[in-house]
């Protein structure tokens, strides 16, 4: 049985998480790494408190936490020992969405079923409110293996990256987006939202072609990329297609002969309407593509086109990288889903 010996040095009086967590932290990261063994003793409360000047109520808190998690146990008169066949090796994940969404829900899902019993996963929605998106990571830093990121605001700020670059590169792993800004090497499933909408239009032009003008519903309110108009501007230009972009169907009355690319479901589900009302028929006279895909599409007159990212496939990916520790940037697949609504 190893006798103690000092290990603990990495307590930082600056930092913003706590120092009771800090020395869990440490304590953790020095088992999985195998400096401290299973029967092997640890500092004891005392011993840590007098060596890194820290009261006896904080270390006595973080020691009494690892007690509750079966990592160490007290033997009186002797000291804490680290427990015999631990399972501590579990990945804690921290997951921070920019808002929850029925297709970000399929992205968090197929993240948790791919990392299975080999992860705990915190979920956090920052609703583009950057106070606290910055104190979610800022609190938090330290405290788990991988930080996963979904970081859209309007713009990609630069306080935005400032903030992403205190979390280590190999423990942050991006989502959605790939920021040019941040140039550290962190892994990253990304769409490229300009080329993806080009590529996917052109894959439907014999259906567009029968449409004199095109629409991008394309709200304000909502923070979708800027990328999906620069897209959607190129497709037209090049494809020498009549478009235009709003910001809602609200005030819209369909003609015959244009067709509305749709970023939200309530306003397909107004187009149609406005349609009927019309006596215009959906996918002949009026055409509606969804961007993004959803169960609902596939039922509502007969079918929605959509065009789309493969949300499960990002969430699977995004966990595959962690579990093997890949420090790649992927790009996500994007296509076209035809049905009978253009």
């Amino acid at each position: 049985m190893e006798t103690y010996s000092s290990k603990i040095d990495r307590i930082d009086g600056n930092s913003r998480l706590p120092k009771y967590r800090q020395v869990i932290n440490t304590i953790l990261e020095e088992i999985n790494q195998e400096l401290f063994k299973p029967g092997d003793r640890i500092p004891s409360i005392n011993e840590t408190s007098e060596e890194y000047y820290l009261s006896r109520d904080t270390v006595e808190k973080a020691y009494k936490e690892l007690s509750l998690r079966g990592i160490i146990s007290s033997i009186p008169g002797k000291g804490f020992y680290v427990n015999g066949n631990l399972e501590i090796a579990k990945l804690k994940v921290l997951v921070i969405f920019d808002k929850l969404t029925t297709h970000n829900k399929v992205i968090y899902n197929a993240l948790v079923k791919t990392l299975g019993n080999k992860a705990s996963v915190n979920f956090n929605v920052h609703q583009y409110d950057f106070k606290y998106f910055e104190d979610t990571v800022l609190d938090n830093l330290g405290t788990y293996d991988y930080y996963v990121v979904m970081p859209h605001f309007y713009d990609f700020r630069y306080d935005v990256c400032q903030i992403l670059k205190k979390v280590p590169a190999n423990k942050l792993l991006i989502l959605d987006k790939k920021p040019k800004a941040l140039t550290n090497n962190y892994a990253c499933v990304y769409q490229d939202y300009s080329k993806d909408l080009e590529k996917a239009l052109f894959s439907a032009l014999d259906l567009l072609q029968k449409y004199r003008k095109i629409y991008l519903v394309y709200p304000k309110s909502i923070q979708y990329p800027r990328e999906i108009r620069v897209g959607f501007r190129n497709f037209c230009h090049d494809a020498d297609i009549d478009y235009d972009l709003i910001s809602s169907t609200e005030n819209i009355i369909p003609q015959k002969g244009e067709a509305f690319l749709i970023m939200e479901e309530p306003d397909i589900i107004n187009m149609i309407k406005k349609g009927r009302k019309q006596k215009l028929e959906i996918g002949k006279d009026l055409g509606i593509i969804s961007y993004n895909d959803n169960p609902m599409n596939e039922i509502v007159e007969n079918g929605i086109t959509a065009l789309s990212t493969d949300h499960y496939k990002m969430g699977q990916t995004a966990a595959d990288m962690i579990l093997h520790k890949k420090r790649q940037k992927v790009k996500n697949p994007f296509y076209l889903v035809r049905r009978n609504s253009l």
